[in-house]
């Protein structure tokens, strides 16, 4: 089930890859991003000492779950991915020019798991050729709904 999706992830950049990795995350955080207080729009993900990191994820505190913690709501998250797989999307972030970007954020068997892409920089006129092609698709399907009236 999803919890959030990072939409200028998609528009910015050409997704080549996924990789699902679970998200290390504080008590206030899990219950926070439960209730749906996330934001993806301004993260990334680092690679820094050989580890994976999720940066500048917003998670909003809720005010009953943090009335003893002074929660930091864009702390530096730590992603789990297995060996083999960090190792590979370092020598490809590292040699081919490509970045790592968050996706979208949802459950499985109950835990919180983050969805990064492999993925490369679009131009300015990429990005208006896939807004051209979404108006066009757009345009498409309603004139099949006109159609079918």
């Amino acid at each position: 089930m999803t919890i959030v999706d990072n939409k200028k992830a998609f528009f910015d950049y050409f997704i080549e890859e996924r990789y699902e990795a679970g998200v290390v995350l504080q008590g206030w955080e899990a219950k926070s991003i439960r209730a749906g207080r996330v934001q993806l729009k301004e993260a990334y993900v680092i690679i820094r000492n050989g580890e994976i990191f999720l940066f500048g994820a917003h998670i909003s505190a809720l005010t009953s779950t943090s009335t003893h913690v002074h929660p930091e709501s864009t702390r530096t998250r730590k992603l789990l991915l297995n060996a083999a797989e960090i190792s590979k999307l370092i020598g490809k972030v590292e040699r081919s020019g490509y970045t790592l970007v968050p996706l979208n954020l949802h459950f499985k068997g109950g835990r919180v798991k983050c969805e990064i892409g492999l993925a490369k920089g679009k131009k300015q006129h990429d990005k208006r050729e896939t807004e051209r092609q979404r108006d066009g698709q757009r345009e498409i399907e309603a004139a099949m709904k006109q159609h079918r009236r």
